[in-house]
Order: structure tokens, then sequence, then C-alpha cells
């Protein structure tokens, strides 16, 4: 692929190559160790088993004793590191705005008996209906969501969380700290749409707004279908006696009979769910007590009044029953294109599900037996970087556009992967191999005799620069495909580490023609 006619690639090879000296910026001590092995995470040749195998790999020029060093004495400044993931470009939403979801990934340790300061940690699909603890260290990870047709996040901050934290406390104060960041980093300015902070039903989405009220933010998450609120207290009538109140009629997700008439009533067509139905209602809120998180807080408590959803939809794409889903937004006085943009971008958030499968199956984030979390919150930051990289990278591997006004084939222009045809009958002539002596082929006495065509086959061809070192991008061609040679496109790093190139063989598939 050539950069020099195509700006948009040149500038993401351009903020890809600053992103790498600022993350080798950010590595303090075992800088050279950390920092391959981030690129061996990067060009490994399959997912990520074991530190072992990331040794053996060519871009980690240390040894195997080496690598375990970096992890358990190394150090990485994690306050730079997270401003250069928040200066890094981020994608927004439709109208311009970000978009952030916010949820928990859990490395689950329960054999790790001497290892500390591992809580319980609920773990969800092990049994049906069961959500058994398991012991491990949770954490908290906030990241950008991308619209469009695409499960790509841009992973933002990543926050251990310790025994004894209160998950909504400890959210606000890593969202709180993250907002600040976006701001001095000019993502956000005044004049632009609040960001939106996105979470699941296991956060105590009422309190995490109120703890972030004076920050340009709206809190949008999902609510368990048993949850009890309250509506605006009734007007008082002039000359009534006795205490006005604070709370009006209840609002009880599992009983239609208190819901009322809705506010807002739209229905929509997917291409997935079918007819989805949204229906909203406005100046809700819960009725507070002095009680778990709110056990501390003195005088009168405060009354959060939002926005409730309830979408509806027809079909599941996996044929399963669905089930209604109930959404409270902290903004009030919503209008028909505010409930179906809200309800829209949460089911955006599942793309993050995406990620954390990307990070424990591919990059092997909970692969390594490590045993103090100060290691675990140094390799957390190392597979973050590396997966920032692959997203950087992600324009530099489009496929190419054929020359306009020239004709493809039905073969070039077929996107469906077709396995290869075998024939019955062995090829009459084979390519022999090196050493070998040849003869010639014994006739074969036949009653029907049948001639087939030489039949041979093409090897894939790897386009390779040999004025590169062997740890280099290998892109796959299919001869048969008819598609021009395409030059490698190396990546700049700073001077140290891998030689000063760092191409990534994950590209590989992302890359492949014909």
């Amino acid at each position: 692929m050539s950069l020099q006619h195509h700006d948009a690639r040149r500038e993401s090879l351009a903020e890809l190559s600053r992103f790498r000296a600022e993350f080798y910026s950010c590595l303090a001590a075992h800088s050279d160790a950390l920092f391959e092995l981030a690129d061996a995470v990067l060009c490994g040749d399959g997912p990520v088993r074991s530190l072992a195998e990331l040794s053996l790999v060519g871009e980690h020029r240390r040894g195997h004793g080496g690598l375990y060093a970096a992890l358990a004495r190394g150090r990485i400044d994690a306050d730079r590191m997270r401003r250069a993931l928040a200066a890094v470009p981020l994608p927004r939403a439709v109208d311009g705005r970000l978009v952030l979801a916010v949820d928990v990934a859990c490395w689950l340790r329960p054999d790790a008996h001497t290892s500390p300061q591992r809580i319980l940690c609920h773990t969800y699909g092990r049994g049906k209906d069961q959500h058994i603890p398991v012991p491990g260290w949770p954490y908290s990870i906030v990241s950008a969501l991308e619209p469009g047709r695409s499960s790509w996040t841009a992973l933002l901050d990543a926050l251990r969380l310790a025994r004894g934290d209160d998950t909504a406390t400890a959210t606000a104060r890593q969202l709180r700290d993250l907002v600040e960041r976006l701001i001095t980093a000019g993502q956000w300015q005044s004049g632009h749409p609040d960001i939106l902070i996105i979470a699941d039903a296991g956060y105590d989405v009422p309190r995490l707004a109120f703890l972030l009220k004076d920050l340009p933010v709206q809190v949008l998450a999902r609510m368990r279908s048993d949850r009890v609120l309250r509506r605006p207290a009734p007007r008082r009538e002039p000359h009534t006696r006795g205490r006005p109140p604070r709370h009006g009629g209840e609002f009880v997700f599992g009983q239609p009979d208190t819901w009322g008439t809705p506010d807002i009533h739209t229905v929509t067509d997917t291409r997935f769910y079918g007819t989805a139905l949204a229906r909203s209602w406005d100046r809700l809120h819960p009725k507070l007590t002095h009680r778990s998180s709110w056990a501390a807080a003195d005088g009168t408590l405060p009354i959060i009044e939002g926005t409730v959803i309830r979408l509806d939809i027809e079909h599941l794409p996996s044929g399963a029953t669905p089930k209604p889903v109930w959404l409270w937004w902290s903004g009030i006085d919503a209008d028909a294109a505010d409930t179906n943009r809200l309800w829209q971008a949460y089911l955006r958030r599942f793309d993050i599900e995406h990620t954390f499968r990307l990070f424990k199956q591919t990059l092997g984030w909970t692969c390594p037996k490590i045993r103090t979390p100060e290691a675990a919150d140094r390799w957390t930051w190392l597979i973050l970087a590396a997966y920032t990289q692959l997203r950087l990278a992600r324009p530099l591997g489009s496929r190419p556009t054929p020359p306009m006004g020239k004709a493809r084939s039905r073969r070039q222009t077929d996107t469906r992967t077709r396995p290869p045809r075998l024939s019955a009958h062995p090829p009459d002539s084979r390519l022999p191999s090196p050493g070998t002596e040849t003869h010639q082929p014994r006739t074969r006495t036949t009653t029907r005799s049948k001639e087939h065509p030489p039949h041979r086959h093409v090897p894939e061809q790897e386009v390779d620069d040999p004025s590169t070192p062997p740890h280099r991008l290998k892109i796959k061609l299919d001869r048969a495909s008819g598609v021009g040679t395409l030059p490698r496109c190396s990546l700049a790093s700073p001077a140290g580490p891998s030689g000063g190139l760092c191409p990534f063989r994950r590209f590989e598939v992302w890359l492949a023609v014909g």
C-alpha cells in the first residue's frame, strides 16, 4: 500500500508514530524490555497464551528472565499514559458527541492463594441463573464508543478496584479525572454537546449522576426490572396544613397500571430487532434513604430526577425471547429524537464486550500467571497500549481500490470465500522436491482412457521488502487475484527498541486480498 498519494494514511501513520514515541516515554524502568514486550504481543503468530512464548518472538530481543524482570520491577508512568490515551483521535457520534462506556472486567485468580489484594468478582454465565463470586482483580475500564458498523472502541483508562471501594464513588472519581484530561487535551470545548456516559445495571446511576452533576456529562444506564421510582411531588394547594410531600406516586416497573400515559412514544423499524417501541416518562426519581452509599450523607437527601425509557423489540437475532429494557437518563424534557438517540446509543455499549473478548482471547490479558497486583497493572497498561496501536493502524490496512475504468472479473468482485476445488484424481505432473530424481511416469493401461490437464497448486505470494529486518510486516496476496503488488509500509518507532521498525503481523488478516 502506498502512503505517498493518500493523506489519510499518512496522517494515521504519523499519529501512530507519535503515540509509540509517547508510549516509550511513559516507561520509566526496564523501558526497552517493556516496549519490546508490547511489540511481541502485536507481532506474535496467533493468540497470546503465555509469557514464555512471547520471549521467543523475534521482536523481543531480551531473554526469558528479562521479560519477567520487566514485569516484576519495571515502572510505567500511569498518569502520563492516561494523558497519551486521551490525546489520540477519538471516535464521535453522528452529532459530534463523545460517548463513553464504563464497565468492569475481571482478571480471575481463584488459584493464586498467595496473591494479595484479591477481591470477590461477580461472574455471569457459569451456570443457569447463577452468579458465583470468584477471587480476582477487577478493573474499571472506560472507552469511547464508535458509531457505524464496527465494534472497535477507543480505550481511555483502566483502574484496579481495591477492597472496600464503593463502585459508584470510585467510578465517579475515575470519570471526573478522565473528563478533565479530555478537556485539557482539547477533545471537549465550550459549546460542544455534553459527553454521554453509558453504564450497565450494576451501577447506581442516580448517585453517579449526582456525583458528576458539575461536569458537562450526561449519564445513561440500564435499570433492573424490579425497580420502583417516584413521580414529582403534586402541586400543593393553598391553605393546606401539614408538611408538604417530597415525592409523588409510585412508578413500579413491574406494574403497568402505575405507568400512566407516556410522555414520548416512538416506533422504529430496525434491521436486526424488527419493530422497536420506545416509551419515555419524564421527571422520575428514586426515593433515597440513609442506607448503603447514602448512609454517611448529612441532612436531607437530594431528589435526582431523570427520564425513564422502556424499550420493547419484536425479536432477537438469536431467536431468544426478547425482554424489555429499562433505561434511566440523567436529563429531563426529552423529545422523540432524544429518546431514539438514547436507546440506540445504549445498544452500542455492547461493543466494549467485544473489546474485553479481544483482550482475553487474542491479546492474552488474563493468560500470565502474575502474582503481584503491581505486575498485573503493568501488564494491563501494555495491553492497552498494544490495542491502541492496533486501532490507530486500522487505516493502514484498508483494501486498495482498483483503478478506474478497468472491469473486474466475477472472481475478483466476489467477496465470498470459497474452499479450493480438489480433483478426485492426482495430477499428472507435480513439482519435484529439491534433490529428488525425476522419472518418467509409467503409462497406465485402463479400459477407459481419460486425460487430465496438468494441475499445479499456486501458493500464496508474500511481498516483502528485502531492506527491512526479519521482524517485518508480511502482506499476503493471491497470485490469481490480479491485484497489483503492494509495497510494504513500515512504522517508525523511537530509537532503541525494535530496531526502529515495528510492523504488526496481526495485520495479515486485514491486508488479505483476493
